[in-house]
Protein backbone atom coordinates (compact mmCIF):
# COMPACT_ATOMS: atom_id res chain seq x y z
CA UNK A 1 0.00 0.00 0.00
CA UNK A 2 0.89 3.60 -0.97
CA UNK A 3 2.08 6.17 1.72
CA UNK A 4 -0.73 8.52 -0.21
CA UNK A 5 -3.04 5.44 0.94
CA UNK A 6 -2.19 5.45 4.76
CA UNK A 7 -2.41 9.49 4.67
CA UNK A 8 -5.70 9.26 4.19
CA UNK A 9 -6.58 6.85 6.16
CA UNK A 10 -4.40 8.60 8.87
CA UNK A 11 -6.63 11.62 7.89
CA UNK A 12 -9.80 9.63 7.76
CA UNK A 13 -9.56 8.60 11.49
CA UNK A 14 -8.37 11.63 13.22
CA UNK A 15 -11.53 13.18 11.28
CA UNK A 16 -14.14 10.93 12.43
CA UNK A 17 -12.19 10.13 16.09
CA UNK A 18 -12.90 13.72 16.46
CA UNK A 19 -16.04 13.73 15.37
CA UNK A 20 -17.00 11.06 17.53
CA UNK A 21 -15.72 12.00 20.63
CA UNK A 22 -17.59 15.39 20.29
CA UNK A 23 -20.86 13.87 19.33
CA UNK A 24 -20.50 10.91 22.20
CA UNK A 25 -19.45 14.06 24.81
CA UNK A 26 -23.01 15.58 23.58
CA UNK A 27 -24.64 12.83 25.30
CA UNK A 28 -22.71 12.77 28.05
CA UNK A 29 -22.38 16.49 29.16
CA UNK A 30 -26.08 16.58 29.33
CA UNK A 31 -26.57 12.87 31.22
CA UNK A 32 -24.11 14.24 33.83
CA UNK A 33 -26.34 17.86 33.97
CA UNK A 34 -29.26 15.99 34.98
CA UNK A 35 -27.85 13.18 37.07
CA UNK A 36 -28.04 10.05 34.69
CA UNK A 37 -25.14 7.40 35.36
CA UNK A 38 -22.54 7.05 32.12
CA UNK A 39 -21.55 3.70 32.68
CA UNK A 40 -18.66 4.08 29.58
CA UNK A 41 -17.66 6.54 27.60
CA UNK A 42 -15.54 5.14 24.80
CA UNK A 43 -13.58 6.26 21.37
CA UNK A 44 -13.78 3.47 18.89
CA UNK A 45 -15.45 0.33 19.96
CA UNK A 46 -13.78 -1.93 22.06
CA UNK A 47 -15.48 -5.43 20.90
CA UNK A 48 -13.76 -8.07 22.93
CA UNK A 49 -12.68 -11.77 21.48
CA UNK A 50 -13.79 -13.69 23.97
CA UNK A 51 -15.76 -15.77 21.96
CA UNK A 52 -12.81 -16.67 20.45
CA UNK A 53 -11.07 -18.49 23.30
CA UNK A 54 -9.10 -14.88 24.12
CA UNK A 55 -9.77 -13.29 27.65
CA UNK A 56 -9.80 -9.48 26.07
CA UNK A 57 -11.86 -6.89 26.56
CA UNK A 58 -11.21 -5.15 23.30
CA UNK A 59 -9.57 -2.19 25.05
CA UNK A 60 -6.90 -0.30 24.37
CA UNK A 61 -6.25 2.23 26.63
CA UNK A 62 -8.94 2.46 29.97
CA UNK A 63 -9.40 4.28 33.30
CA UNK A 64 -11.63 4.75 35.71
CA UNK A 65 -11.28 7.98 37.84
CA UNK A 66 -11.40 7.50 41.71
CA UNK A 67 -15.30 7.87 42.85
CA UNK A 68 -16.31 8.31 39.10
CA UNK A 69 -19.36 5.93 38.20
CA UNK A 70 -17.88 6.02 34.06
CA UNK A 71 -14.96 4.03 32.82
CA UNK A 72 -13.16 5.74 30.02
CA UNK A 73 -11.25 3.94 27.06
CA UNK A 74 -10.08 3.90 23.73
CA UNK A 75 -11.07 0.55 21.63
CA UNK A 76 -9.47 -0.91 18.99
CA UNK A 77 -11.79 -1.00 16.18
CA UNK A 78 -11.52 3.11 14.95
CA UNK A 79 -15.07 2.53 13.00
CA UNK A 80 -17.10 4.94 15.87
CA UNK A 81 -17.59 5.07 19.48
CA UNK A 82 -20.22 5.26 22.05
CA UNK A 83 -21.57 6.55 25.38
CA UNK A 84 -23.18 3.63 27.51
CA UNK A 85 -25.76 5.23 29.59
CA UNK A 86 -27.69 3.48 32.48
CA UNK A 87 -31.28 2.40 32.15
CA UNK A 88 -31.48 2.94 28.38
CA UNK A 89 -32.17 0.39 25.66
CA UNK A 90 -29.19 1.42 23.10
CA UNK A 91 -26.68 -0.45 20.91
CA UNK A 92 -25.06 -2.83 24.01
CA UNK A 93 -28.29 -3.93 24.42
CA UNK A 94 -28.44 -4.88 27.96
CA UNK A 95 -31.41 -6.11 28.93
CA UNK A 96 -30.40 -7.34 31.93
CA UNK A 97 -29.99 -4.09 33.54
CA UNK A 98 -33.28 -3.06 32.46
CA UNK A 99 -35.04 -5.79 34.71
CA UNK A 100 -33.79 -4.52 37.62
CA UNK A 101 -35.44 -1.97 39.67
CA UNK A 102 -35.48 1.08 38.48
CA UNK A 103 -33.35 3.31 39.70
CA UNK A 104 -32.98 7.36 40.27
CA UNK A 105 -29.72 7.70 38.57
CA UNK A 106 -31.05 5.85 35.94
CA UNK A 107 -32.28 7.44 32.03
CA UNK A 108 -35.31 6.00 32.26
CA UNK A 109 -36.67 7.60 35.50
CA UNK A 110 -36.09 11.08 34.02
CA UNK A 111 -38.61 13.35 32.58
CA UNK A 112 -39.22 12.98 28.71
CA UNK A 113 -37.54 16.55 28.22
CA UNK A 114 -34.35 15.74 30.05
CA UNK A 115 -34.40 12.77 28.08
CA UNK A 116 -35.03 14.24 25.09
CA UNK A 117 -32.22 16.68 25.20
CA UNK A 118 -29.91 13.76 26.44
CA UNK A 119 -30.71 12.23 23.00
CA UNK A 120 -30.08 15.23 20.62
CA UNK A 121 -27.20 16.25 22.86
CA UNK A 122 -24.82 14.21 20.15
CA UNK A 123 -26.19 15.78 16.95
CA UNK A 124 -26.13 19.41 18.82
CA UNK A 125 -22.45 19.07 19.10
CA UNK A 126 -22.36 17.93 15.42
CA UNK A 127 -23.62 20.87 14.22
CA UNK A 128 -22.29 23.71 16.67
CA UNK A 129 -18.47 21.80 15.67
CA UNK A 130 -19.09 22.20 12.59
CA UNK A 131 -20.13 26.14 13.02
CA UNK A 132 -17.02 26.18 14.82
CA UNK A 133 -14.87 25.16 12.48
CA UNK A 134 -16.37 27.17 9.64
CA UNK A 135 -16.00 30.25 11.69
CA UNK A 136 -12.42 29.41 12.62
CA UNK A 137 -11.51 28.87 8.91
CA UNK A 138 -12.97 32.00 7.94
CA UNK A 139 -11.10 34.19 10.67
CA UNK A 140 -7.72 32.49 10.37
CA UNK A 141 -7.88 32.08 6.21
CA UNK A 142 -10.33 34.64 5.44
CA UNK A 143 -11.91 33.55 2.11
CA UNK A 144 -10.55 34.12 -1.20
CA UNK A 145 -12.53 33.63 -4.30
CA UNK A 146 -12.56 34.37 -8.04
CA UNK A 147 -15.31 35.83 -9.18
CA UNK A 148 -17.05 34.13 -12.57
CA UNK A 149 -17.09 37.34 -14.01
CA UNK A 150 -12.91 37.61 -13.59
CA UNK A 151 -12.69 34.52 -15.07
CA UNK A 152 -11.99 36.20 -19.28
CA UNK A 153 -12.38 32.32 -20.30
CA UNK A 154 -14.74 31.62 -18.52
CA UNK A 155 -15.60 27.68 -17.32
CA UNK A 156 -14.35 24.28 -18.40
CA UNK A 157 -17.37 21.59 -18.51
CA UNK A 158 -17.41 17.54 -17.92
CA UNK A 159 -18.49 15.23 -20.41
CA UNK A 160 -21.59 14.98 -18.47
CA UNK A 161 -22.42 18.42 -18.20
CA UNK A 162 -21.88 18.81 -21.85
CA UNK A 163 -23.93 16.34 -22.66
CA UNK A 164 -26.68 18.26 -21.35
CA UNK A 165 -25.83 21.37 -22.69
CA UNK A 166 -23.22 23.24 -21.28
CA UNK A 167 -19.96 24.25 -22.98
CA UNK A 168 -16.47 25.61 -22.41
CA UNK A 169 -16.85 28.87 -21.93
CA UNK A 170 -19.87 29.70 -20.29
CA UNK A 171 -20.21 31.92 -17.78
CA UNK A 172 -22.64 30.60 -14.76
CA UNK A 173 -25.37 33.31 -13.85
CA UNK A 174 -28.52 32.00 -11.66
CA UNK A 175 -29.25 28.38 -10.59
CA UNK A 176 -33.50 28.39 -10.64
CA UNK A 177 -33.69 31.63 -8.45
CA UNK A 178 -30.30 31.50 -6.98
CA UNK A 179 -27.32 34.18 -8.34
CA UNK A 180 -24.24 32.39 -9.32
CA UNK A 181 -21.19 34.28 -8.21
CA UNK A 182 -18.26 32.03 -7.82
CA UNK A 183 -17.46 28.29 -7.88
CA UNK A 184 -17.71 26.49 -4.42
CA UNK A 185 -19.44 23.42 -3.34
CA UNK A 186 -22.49 25.78 -2.31
CA UNK A 187 -22.95 27.05 -6.20
CA UNK A 188 -21.95 23.48 -7.60
CA UNK A 189 -24.74 22.15 -5.45
CA UNK A 190 -27.14 24.38 -6.67
CA UNK A 191 -26.54 23.98 -10.16
CA UNK A 192 -26.65 20.19 -10.14
CA UNK A 193 -29.20 20.08 -8.70
CA UNK A 194 -31.65 23.18 -9.96
CA UNK A 195 -34.52 22.50 -12.87
CA UNK A 196 -33.00 25.54 -14.95
CA UNK A 197 -28.97 26.92 -15.35
CA UNK A 198 -28.91 30.46 -17.20
CA UNK A 199 -25.04 30.73 -18.43
CA UNK A 200 -23.46 33.55 -20.38
CA UNK A 201 -22.24 32.45 -23.64
CA UNK A 202 -19.66 34.09 -25.89
CA UNK A 203 -19.74 37.07 -23.86
CA UNK A 204 -23.10 38.34 -24.87
CA UNK A 205 -25.98 35.29 -25.11
CA UNK A 206 -28.40 34.37 -22.42
CA UNK A 207 -28.71 30.19 -22.20
CA UNK A 208 -30.84 28.45 -20.33
CA UNK A 209 -29.96 25.02 -19.56
CA UNK A 210 -32.32 22.09 -18.55
CA UNK A 211 -31.08 19.82 -15.55
CA UNK A 212 -32.64 16.40 -15.79
CA UNK A 213 -33.36 14.80 -12.34
CA UNK A 214 -30.91 11.94 -12.90
CA UNK A 215 -28.03 14.62 -13.76
CA UNK A 216 -26.63 14.42 -10.16
CA UNK A 217 -25.87 10.41 -10.06
CA UNK A 218 -23.96 10.54 -13.86
CA UNK A 219 -21.27 13.79 -11.98
CA UNK A 220 -21.08 12.20 -9.07
CA UNK A 221 -20.15 8.16 -11.60
CA UNK A 222 -17.58 11.05 -13.72
CA UNK A 223 -16.26 11.77 -10.18
CA UNK A 224 -15.56 8.66 -8.79
CA UNK A 225 -14.76 7.02 -12.50
CA UNK A 226 -12.20 9.54 -13.05
CA UNK A 227 -11.61 12.20 -10.90
CA UNK A 228 -13.37 14.63 -12.85
CA UNK A 229 -15.22 18.00 -11.69
CA UNK A 230 -18.39 18.68 -13.00
CA UNK A 231 -17.21 22.34 -13.42
CA UNK A 232 -13.92 24.25 -12.72
CA UNK A 233 -12.41 27.74 -14.27
CA UNK A 234 -10.73 27.16 -17.97
CA UNK A 235 -7.30 27.75 -17.20
CA UNK A 236 -4.81 29.96 -19.35
CA UNK A 237 -1.98 28.53 -20.85
CA UNK A 238 1.14 31.02 -18.95
CA UNK A 239 4.39 29.71 -18.46
CA UNK A 240 5.62 30.27 -15.15
CA UNK A 241 9.18 27.88 -15.64
CA UNK A 242 10.76 26.00 -17.96
CA UNK A 243 12.82 22.58 -17.29
CA UNK A 244 16.12 22.43 -18.64
CA UNK A 245 16.94 20.97 -21.95
CA UNK A 246 13.05 20.36 -22.17
CA UNK A 247 11.15 21.46 -25.32
CA UNK A 248 9.87 25.13 -24.26
CA UNK A 249 13.28 26.07 -23.27
CA UNK A 250 15.36 24.98 -26.24
CA UNK A 251 12.46 26.41 -28.30
CA UNK A 252 13.17 30.01 -26.45
CA UNK A 253 9.99 30.00 -24.57
CA UNK A 254 10.03 32.23 -21.29
CA UNK A 255 7.96 33.16 -18.26
CA UNK A 256 5.29 35.14 -19.10
CA UNK A 257 4.73 34.15 -21.93
CA UNK A 258 0.71 32.54 -22.60
CA UNK A 259 0.27 30.12 -25.52
CA UNK A 260 -2.81 30.19 -27.76
CA UNK A 261 -2.54 27.62 -30.59
CA UNK A 262 -1.05 24.14 -31.08
CA UNK A 263 -0.19 23.45 -34.56
CA UNK A 264 -3.16 24.93 -36.53
CA UNK A 265 -5.76 24.23 -33.60
CA UNK A 266 -6.31 27.08 -31.05
CA UNK A 267 -5.62 25.86 -27.49
CA UNK A 268 -6.40 29.19 -25.31
CA UNK A 269 -6.84 26.91 -22.10
CA UNK A 270 -5.04 23.97 -20.32
CA UNK A 271 -7.65 21.64 -21.48
CA UNK A 272 -7.70 22.04 -25.05
CA UNK A 273 -3.67 22.63 -24.55
CA UNK A 274 -3.19 19.39 -23.18
CA UNK A 275 -5.21 17.23 -25.85
CA UNK A 276 -3.36 18.74 -28.68
CA UNK A 277 -0.16 17.66 -26.81
CA UNK A 278 -1.27 14.58 -26.65
CA UNK A 279 -2.43 14.51 -30.82
CA UNK A 280 1.06 15.91 -31.32
CA UNK A 281 3.12 13.12 -28.83
CA UNK A 282 7.37 12.46 -30.15
CA UNK A 283 6.80 15.66 -33.10
CA UNK A 284 7.94 19.20 -33.23
CA UNK A 285 5.13 21.73 -33.56
CA UNK A 286 4.62 25.17 -33.97
CA UNK A 287 2.99 26.90 -31.39
CA UNK A 288 1.81 30.50 -31.32
CA UNK A 289 2.35 32.36 -28.22
CA UNK A 290 1.82 36.10 -26.64
CA UNK A 291 4.35 37.99 -24.85
CA UNK A 292 4.48 41.41 -23.93
CA UNK A 293 1.31 42.09 -26.14
CA UNK A 294 2.97 40.74 -29.01
CA UNK A 295 2.05 37.18 -30.69
CA UNK A 296 5.01 35.16 -31.85
CA UNK A 297 5.36 31.49 -33.01
CA UNK A 298 7.91 28.52 -31.82
CA UNK A 299 8.65 25.29 -32.98
CA UNK A 300 8.27 23.62 -29.75
CA UNK A 301 9.21 19.45 -29.56
CA UNK A 302 7.12 17.55 -27.37
CA UNK A 303 7.90 13.93 -25.90
CA UNK A 304 7.04 10.77 -25.98
CA UNK A 305 4.86 11.13 -22.83
CA UNK A 306 3.03 14.57 -24.48
CA UNK A 307 5.02 16.95 -22.60
CA UNK A 308 7.13 20.42 -23.37
CA UNK A 309 8.41 20.84 -19.99
CA UNK A 310 6.89 23.54 -18.38
CA UNK A 311 5.20 25.02 -15.32
CA UNK A 312 2.28 26.74 -15.32
CA UNK A 313 1.40 29.99 -13.28
CA UNK A 314 -1.36 29.73 -10.79
CA UNK A 315 -4.72 30.97 -12.02
CA UNK A 316 -4.87 33.15 -9.09
CA UNK A 317 -1.97 34.63 -10.55
CA UNK A 318 -3.65 35.24 -13.50
CA UNK A 319 -7.23 36.82 -12.98
CA UNK A 320 -7.89 39.21 -10.22
CA UNK A 321 -9.34 37.06 -7.04
CA UNK A 322 -11.39 38.85 -4.08
CA UNK A 323 -10.88 38.32 -0.30
CA UNK A 324 -12.47 38.98 2.74
CA UNK A 325 -10.99 39.64 6.01
CA UNK A 326 -13.31 38.37 9.31
CA UNK A 327 -13.13 39.93 12.66
CA UNK A 328 -13.83 37.49 15.48
CA UNK A 329 -17.34 38.41 16.09
CA UNK A 330 -18.00 38.54 12.40
CA UNK A 331 -16.59 35.33 12.04
CA UNK A 332 -19.38 33.63 14.18
CA UNK A 333 -22.51 34.03 11.93
CA UNK A 334 -20.53 33.40 8.40
CA UNK A 335 -19.25 29.95 10.24
CA UNK A 336 -23.27 29.43 10.77
CA UNK A 337 -23.89 30.75 7.11
CA UNK A 338 -22.14 28.05 6.01
CA UNK A 339 -22.88 25.17 8.52
CA UNK A 340 -26.84 25.93 7.46
CA UNK A 341 -26.36 25.91 3.91
CA UNK A 342 -24.19 23.21 4.07
CA UNK A 343 -27.27 21.24 5.51
CA UNK A 344 -29.89 22.56 3.88
CA UNK A 345 -27.84 21.31 0.47
CA UNK A 346 -27.61 18.33 2.12
CA UNK A 347 -31.06 17.43 3.07
CA UNK A 348 -32.20 18.27 0.03
CA UNK A 349 -29.73 16.14 -1.72
CA UNK A 350 -30.54 13.16 0.52
CA UNK A 351 -33.36 12.79 -1.59
CA UNK A 352 -32.12 10.78 -4.30
CA UNK A 353 -30.47 8.07 -2.07
CA UNK A 354 -33.63 6.35 -2.18
CA UNK A 355 -33.44 5.87 -5.92
CA UNK A 356 -31.85 3.02 -7.91
CA UNK A 357 -28.60 5.19 -8.78
CA UNK A 358 -28.93 6.65 -5.37
CA UNK A 359 -28.21 3.25 -4.14
CA UNK A 360 -25.34 2.10 -6.33
CA UNK A 361 -23.92 5.30 -5.52
CA UNK A 362 -23.03 4.89 -2.07
CA UNK A 363 -20.29 4.94 -0.61
CA UNK A 364 -18.88 3.40 2.55
CA UNK A 365 -15.26 4.54 4.65
CA UNK A 366 -13.15 4.26 1.21
CA UNK A 367 -15.07 6.93 -0.11
CA UNK A 368 -14.95 9.01 2.91
CA UNK A 369 -11.12 8.70 2.87
CA UNK A 370 -10.82 9.45 -0.97
CA UNK A 371 -11.88 13.35 -0.81
CA UNK A 372 -9.57 13.76 1.91
CA UNK A 373 -6.20 15.26 -0.09
CA UNK A 374 -3.23 13.02 -1.19
CA UNK A 375 -1.09 15.32 1.18
CA UNK A 376 -1.19 17.32 4.69
CA UNK A 377 -3.35 20.12 4.58
CA UNK A 378 -5.20 21.54 7.95
CA UNK A 379 -7.04 23.93 6.20
CA UNK A 380 -8.41 20.89 3.46
CA UNK A 381 -8.45 18.61 6.87
CA UNK A 382 -10.69 21.42 8.60
CA UNK A 383 -13.21 21.62 5.77
CA UNK A 384 -13.58 18.00 5.60
CA UNK A 385 -14.12 17.72 8.82
CA UNK A 386 -16.69 20.29 9.11
CA UNK A 387 -18.09 18.54 6.00
CA UNK A 388 -18.78 15.22 7.58
CA UNK A 389 -19.82 16.91 10.89
CA UNK A 390 -22.90 17.72 9.20
CA UNK A 391 -23.37 14.95 7.52
CA UNK A 392 -22.97 13.33 10.86
CA UNK A 393 -25.77 15.19 12.70
CA UNK A 394 -27.89 14.67 9.82
CA UNK A 395 -27.98 11.21 9.14
CA UNK A 396 -27.74 10.86 13.25
CA UNK A 397 -31.16 12.07 13.44
CA UNK A 398 -33.27 10.29 11.08
CA UNK A 399 -36.03 8.35 12.64
CA UNK A 400 -34.55 4.90 12.49
CA UNK A 401 -33.92 2.90 15.64
CA UNK A 402 -30.95 2.72 16.53
CA UNK A 403 -29.86 6.05 15.52
CA UNK A 404 -30.38 9.13 18.02
CA UNK A 405 -33.18 10.45 15.75
CA UNK A 406 -35.11 6.56 16.49
CA UNK A 407 -35.29 8.09 20.28
CA UNK A 408 -36.01 10.77 19.40
CA UNK A 409 -39.03 9.93 17.58
CA UNK A 410 -40.05 7.40 20.26
CA UNK A 411 -39.51 10.24 22.87
CA UNK A 412 -41.82 12.84 21.14
CA UNK A 413 -44.13 9.52 20.95
CA UNK A 414 -44.21 9.74 24.52
CA UNK A 415 -44.21 13.39 25.21
CA UNK A 416 -47.56 13.58 22.32
CA UNK A 417 -49.74 10.45 24.06
CA UNK A 418 -48.74 10.97 27.18
CA UNK A 419 -47.08 6.98 27.72
CA UNK A 420 -43.98 5.22 27.19
CA UNK A 421 -43.25 2.21 24.37
CA UNK A 422 -42.95 -0.74 26.02
CA UNK A 423 -39.59 -2.11 26.81
CA UNK A 424 -39.87 -5.31 24.95
CA UNK A 425 -41.20 -3.08 21.46
CA UNK A 426 -38.03 -1.22 22.07
CA UNK A 427 -35.88 -3.81 22.26
CA UNK A 428 -37.85 -5.25 19.44
CA UNK A 429 -37.09 -1.69 17.10
CA UNK A 430 -33.52 -1.23 18.05
CA UNK A 431 -32.77 -4.98 16.93
CA UNK A 432 -34.22 -3.90 13.64
CA UNK A 433 -32.51 -0.44 12.92
CA UNK A 434 -29.77 -2.12 13.74
CA UNK A 435 -29.88 -4.89 11.50
CA UNK A 436 -30.66 -1.82 9.39
CA UNK A 437 -27.77 0.10 9.61
CA UNK A 438 -25.15 -3.08 9.36
CA UNK A 439 -26.92 -3.85 6.20
CA UNK A 440 -26.82 -0.27 4.59
CA UNK A 441 -22.76 -0.11 6.26
CA UNK A 442 -22.04 -3.36 4.05
CA UNK A 443 -23.64 -2.79 1.28
CA UNK A 444 -21.79 1.01 0.95
CA UNK A 445 -18.64 -0.71 1.69
CA UNK A 446 -19.46 -3.78 -0.93
CA UNK A 447 -19.40 -0.41 -3.49
CA UNK A 448 -16.46 0.63 -2.77
CA UNK A 449 -15.12 -2.93 -3.00
CA UNK A 450 -16.94 -3.17 -6.46
CA UNK A 451 -15.69 0.04 -7.54
CA UNK A 452 -12.03 0.01 -6.68
CA UNK A 453 -11.24 -3.60 -6.61
CA UNK A 454 -13.83 -5.74 -8.38
CA UNK A 455 -15.01 -3.65 -11.29
CA UNK A 456 -11.14 -2.87 -12.64
CA UNK A 457 -10.28 -6.32 -12.84
CA UNK A 458 -13.03 -7.46 -14.64
CA UNK A 459 -12.21 -4.69 -16.95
Amino acid sequence: MTATFWLKALQLIASLGLLVFIHELGHFMWARIFGVRVEKFYLFFDIGLKKLGINWDGSLLKFKPKNSDTEYGVGWMPLGGYCKISGMIDESMDIEQMKQPEQPWEFRTKPAWQRLLIMIGGVLNNFLLAILIYAGMVYYWGEQYLPYKNAELGMEFSPAAEKIGFQDGDIPLMADNKELKYLNGDESQAMITAKQVKVLRNGKDTVTISIPDKFIFDVEKEAKDGGETFMDYRMPVVVESTMPADGAEKAGLKKGDRILSVGAVEAPDYKSFTAQLMAHKGKTVPMAYERDGKIDTANVAVSSAGKIGIGLRPINQIYKVESKEYGLFESIPRGLEMGWTLMVNYVEQFKYVFTKEGAQSLGGFGAIGSIFPDTWNWYSFWNITAFLSIILAFMNILPIPALDGGHVMFLLYEIIFRRKPGDKFLERAQMVGMTLLIAVLLWANGNDIYRWIIKPFLN
